[in-house]
């Protein structure tokens, strides 16, 4: 590791003026070559842009010609990193930098360790316009291209963050990855890593980065109806583990406990919970009310229920949940090659009064379904007017309807949940999640970038499509009527 010298002659002002002579020329040439190719409609183009790059690298590495010294010095260190620059290409992608370089040629910069050492991939990014990183990397590199504003770099990095969020790490990345995205302001990042978190939900409980959620992410993730995990009484199990390990003000346990979806717990559970959950009882007077609708709930009709209580709210709305009494897995092998159908039963609702009930569900899957306004009609066809419709036209379709009709179905939907799985580098997780009534025509862009004809679809594992069904009852308040 270099040390800075006290300060640096300024290089020559002709490498300047050359630099943007060149700069000048390239541009002049390239826009000739342009509109001389556009005249001739033999032409062909000779692109040596690879090597130009490679040239431009090895200007940074050996500091042929340069007229800037950058020396970058990590918080807490006495060590400065010299980097031999050309104030040109530096200006060309940084505005900062060309406003702290202004009459100057040398600058020194304090960043974080972390930022500190990903510089030289920073600024060969700034002559190259190409870097490789890891999950590590990510977030300090993203915050020298934020603080030096280059918007490029922040889209790429980003882009790079959006797309790795499946990717296996030791400690998990995503939280992180949430954390940073809210403090620097970026929306979309946050809101694509709370939906992988909401969607994922099973594996984030199970792993070390669990402990690592703020108390503000947490009671977002709460609220959230999309969590998909095994049952309600999983999901307490983690807030009460997370509450003994991060020990929070009582505003925040109580908040986190009273999102808790009790009517959704067996009451068998929930006596358990009264009497041996140690947040429960050190919390119990913050959710007595809550418990005291759970069993409620338990103990009457849903119908008769409803005449009393509003049921339109969060609190009587399933989750996605995984228990088999919910919904079923579904694996269809070669999916593209025809129609499949399946059926299965889920209970009837989560009241313990519906506990013996059971309804039965018939599924149909078409991978390549034309919806109606792609159909010729008759005379058309016969008269030849329209071409005839072709399979490749068609998309995937999914239809959920139940075996049979009940009067015990008064005063509930059900509302049906497709989760499609994926694997991506070995690990299995869940993509998209659809939700419908009755047939996924109510979701226009289901799987609509699949591609199951194709063995290497990223939909595919094996060759075969990977779902989940959850069916999950909505009850709906009832009209009264005034006499």
């Amino acid at each position: 590791m270099a040390r800075m010298p006290g300060g640096w002659p300024g290089a020559p002002w002709c490498w300047r003026c050359c630099g943007a002579a060149v700069l000048l020329l390239l541009l002049t040439v390239h826009a000739a070559q342009r509109a001389e190719l556009g005249a001739d409609t033999a032409a062909a183009t000779i692109n040596h842009a690879p090597a130009l790059l490679q040239r431009l690298q090895g200007l940074l590495q050996q500091g042929n010609g340069s007229d800037t010294v950058l020396g970058v010095r990590p918080a807490g260190s006495d060590e400065v990193q010299v980097f031999h620059a050309h104030q040109l290409l530096l200006a060309l992608q940084s505005d900062v930098l060309d406003g702290l370089l202004h009459n100057r040629s040398d600058l020194t910069l304090d960043e974080p360790p972390d930022s500190a050492a990903l510089f030289d991939k920073f600024i060969r990014y700034l002559y190259c316009g190409e870097v490789s990183l890891q999950l590590h990397q990510a977030i300090p590199l993203h915050r020298l291209a934020s603080k030096y504003g280059v918007a490029s770099l922040q889209r790429g990095v980003a882009e790079y963050m959006r797309s790795h969020l499946a990717s296996e790490s030791s400690q998990g990345h995503v939280v992180g990855w949430y954390h940073y995205a809210t403090r620097v302001g970026d929306a979309g990042l946050q809101e694509s890593c709370l939906q992988f978190l909401a969607w994922n939900m099973l594996a984030v409980l199970g792993s070390a980065e669990w402990a690592t959620v703020s108390a503000e992410l947490l009671l977002l993730l709460l609220e959230r109806s999309d969590l998909v995990l095994h049952n309600e009484l999983e999901l307490y199990g983690a807030v009460e583990a997370w509450l003994a390990r991060r020990q929070p003000e009582a505003r925040v346990a109580e908040r986190a406990l009273r999102a808790i979806r009790y009517p959704m717990i067996a009451p068998s559970h929930l006596f358990q919970l009264q009497t041996q959950s140690p947040a429960m009882l050190r919390h119990r007077a913050a959710v007595q009310d809550l418990l005291f609708q759970a069993f409620q709930f338990h103990a009457a009709s849903p119908l008769h229920f409803a005449k009393y209580f509003d049921v339109n709210c969060s609190m009587f709305l399933p989750r996605n949940y995984l228990a088999p009494a919910w919904g079923s897995p579904w694996v269809i092998n070669n999916p593209a090659r025809d129609d499949r159908s399946t059926s299965f039963q889920t209970q009837l609702g989560p009241s313990s009064h519906d506990a013996g009930k059971r309804v039965t569900w018939n599924v149909l899957f078409s991978p390549r379904w034309l919806p109606v306004s792609l159909r010729p009609v008759y005379a058309d066809a016969v008269s030849g007017a329209l071409p005839a419709a072709r399979l490749e036209d068609g998309r995937p379709r999914l239809v959920i309807t139940p075996a049979m009709s009940s009067s015990d179905f008064a005063g509930v939907s059900f509302q049906k949940t497709v989760l499609v799985g994926v694997r991506q580098q070995g690990r299995v997780f869940v993509r998209h999640a659809y939700s419908f009534h009755q047939s996924t025509d109510e979701v226009p862009d289901f799987l609509a970038h699949a591609d199951l004809q194709k063995r290497a679809s990223e939909y595919l594992i094996d060759n075969a499509l990977h779902l989940h069904i959850v069916v999950k009852p909505v009850y709906h308040s009832l009209i009264k009527v005034k006499k």
